[in-house]
């Protein structure tokens, strides 16, 4: 199969049921790398059935390499079930934990913004607050980007989850 070059590339959320074993992360993440796709964000947690995790993989590409992507994928012998979100109704969130500088005045414009981006100070010191935050990673991107660079001190994020709205659900 011959890849357009020219198409279109959008952000894929693709969920994946798979055996919760040792080793299947790495075989998933080592199909992405073998055939160079880029994983933008990957998160992995046991699900309700402790036999089965559910792990959401964040790619971009056009339709053609994400349809090769989903083939490559179906072939893993742990994976059981699969399905890229996109075009589907779904709803993704992300959570994110800021370490921003808050001493004097800063402290008051700090929680402000807080409350405008619906955050949390989780932690409080003499110089420094734990932010909080949950929702679309491009409302954390701008909550950041929001944020004064000289109080950010460090970020970390948990990458994107997602699940299919209404009656459908992927399940084992």
């Amino acid at each position: 199969m011959q890849l357009d070059a020219q198409a279109p590339v959008k952000s894929h959320t693709i969920s994946i049921l798979l055996e919760n074993e040792a080793g299947a992360l790495c075989r998933v993440a080592n199909m992405f790398s073998a055939r160079a796709y880029n994983i933008e964000s990957l998160t992995v947690a046991p699900t309700e059935d402790p036999s089965v995790s559910r792990m959401t993989v964040v790619t971009s590409g056009s339709e053609q390499i994400v349809e090769q992507i989903s083939k490559q994928l179906n072939k893993l012998i742990d994976v059981i079930r699969m399905v890229d979100l996109e075009g589907e109704p779904h709803i993704e969130r992300e959570l994110m934990l800021v370490k921003v500088a808050a001493k004097g005045e800063d402290r008051d414009e700090i929680t402000r913004l807080c409350e405008i981006f619906r955050g949390r100070i989780v932690d409080v010191t003499d110089a420094s607050f734990i932010i909080e935050l949950t929702g679309e990673s491009s409302k954390l991107d701008a909550f950041v980007e929001a944020m004064d660079d000289r109080l950010v001190i460090e970020v970390v994020r948990s990458g994107v989850l997602g699940i299919l709205r209404g009656q459908r659900a992927l399940r084992a």
